[in-house]
């Protein structure tokens, strides 16, 4: 069960995200794609002063100091309206950052982007990181809103550096992705910086659970969406949502989203009552491949149940399936997900 004054919480971040936003009305998403730089930069603004990149920072860090329910209930809302402002890592940031470069960050005075994927399907650095003479060597992939960083936070498997953006020897390699957003391959050959020592792979996990959320989002508007047509789209004299085979299609996407909420609820409660365990890791790589396979399906069947309306660019549930598509694969896919879980999880247990 979960203590009622933590529900208290979560709805009170929920309440705050709903000031920004706005699930029925995907204009501004629409309008911020394929720009630069991808988000608004006012309403990043605004989400800092909110104090949410600071939400798991503890309080002796000027943070928050809330637990991961309270997070992965903000990033569902955030999932909700599509929002592209880049919160999941900025909390990531957040996580391995200090000092003042923590404090610019928190306010969003600065924006510092992490780079930590050495390969595809990767779930946590694979290499140490390479500095000689305080400068920095290496390559990262898929870096997300690359082009908006005003720093890189290049993460090893023990350590981190803090690179300016603009700095000497900081090459980007920038491509489009389907919900109109950005990543890129940044390559480091050279560039100063700043080392930390972190512990990347809690800080990674929670922010896949985030995503696993925001995913649970995008699948609570496009069956929201979906079940409105259905009520309103008459054919052959009738509402299509009469129509059974329709109705269970529209039932099968209600029960993905309860599943997967029922499952990533579960792990943010075993990470905030058990810490950073092997089981508690297991419970996140559960939850994110259920929310990468999920999402697709229900996103995929929602444009099917458009019809042929669902697959031009002009109508929004389009932008639900190109969101999932991007969220599916953030902080791993399904395929590593699922190995994860069987690593980590004891032979014999239930899954």
């Amino acid at each position: 069960m979960i203590d009622p004054d933590i529900l208290s919480s979560m709805e009170m971040i929920r309440d705050s995200a709903r000031g920004i936003v706005s699930p029925g009305d995907l204009g501004r998403i629409r309008k911020l794609r394929y720009g630069s730089p991808g988000f608004d930069r006012k309403v990043w603004s605004d989400m800092c002063e909110l104090g949410w990149p600071a939400l798991r920072t503890p309080e002796e860090k000027n943070g928050a100091g809330l637990g991961l329910l309270a997070y992965v209930a903000l990033a569902e809302e955030l999932g909700r309206g599509l929002v592209p402002e880049p919160l999941i890592p900025a909390v990531l940031a957040s996580a391995l950052l200090e000092g003042e470069a923590l404090d610019s960050h928190l306010s969003g005075e600065k924006l510092v982007i992490p780079a930590w994927q050495d390969a595809r399907g990767a779930l946590s650095p694979e290499q140490l990181l390479d500095v000689t003479d305080g400068k920095v060597i290496g390559t990262k992939l898929y870096v997300p809103m690359a082009g908006s960083a005003d720093f890189f936070l290049v993460v090893g498997k023990t350590q981190a550096a803090l690179v300016a953006a603009d700095a000497s020897g900081v090459e980007l390699e920038l491509a489009g992705t389907q919900d109109g957003g950005s990543f890129a391959t940044v390559r480091f050959e050279g560039a100063r910086c700043e080392v930390l020592d972190v512990n990347p792979v809690p800080a990674l996990a929670e922010a896949a659970l985030a995503t696993a959320a925001y995913s649970l989002g995008i699948m609570q508007t496009a069956t929201e969406m979906t079940v409105a047509y259905l009520k309103t789209r008459v054919q052959f004299g009738k509402a299509i949502g009469q129509f059974q085979i329709l109705q269970h299609m529209a039932v099968d996407m209600r029960l993905e989203v309860e599943v997967l909420s029922a499952s990533i609820e579960q792990a943010a409660l075993q990470w905030d009552t058990d810490g950073p365990t092997p089981a508690a890791r297991a419970a996140i790589s559960r939850a994110k491949a259920r929310a990468s396979t999920a999402a697709m399906k229900v996103t995929r069947d929602a444009v099917q149940l458009h019809g042929g309306i669902g697959f031009t660019d002009e109508h929004d549930i389009g932008l639900c399936l190109r969101k999932a598509m991007v969220a599916s694969e953030a902080f791993g896919g399904a395929k590593p997900h699922r190995a994860n879980f069987a690593h980590l999880k004891p032979l014999g247990e239930d899954a």
